[in-house]
């Protein structure tokens, strides 16, 4: 059995996976935040921002393809 066979997915893939992992990392990441020191206060602009609702979400769902798209890519065969 040669070294190619014995792994399942090329370099290639494990490089979309990190890739997808990472921009899934970031959207999570933008999504933090928003919340206020004194529960009295609500602060809707930094709550409901661009950043949280629209850019953080699809930055997730981005890497979520990414993976999915790394993981059922065939390996180049050589």
């Amino acid at each position: 059995m040669s070294e190619k066979e014995k792994f399942v997915f090329g370099t290639e893939n494990y490089r979309l996976i990190l890739g997808g992992f990472l921009v899934t990392l970031i959207g999570f990441f933008l999504m933090i935040g928003g919340g206020s020191e004194d529960p009295t206060v609500f602060k809707e602009d930094e709550l409901f921002s661009f950043r949280r609702i629209t850019l953080a979400p699809v930055l997730v769902i981005a890497g979520y393809g990414v993976i999915i798209y790394g993981i059922m890519k065939r390996r180049k065969e050589k």
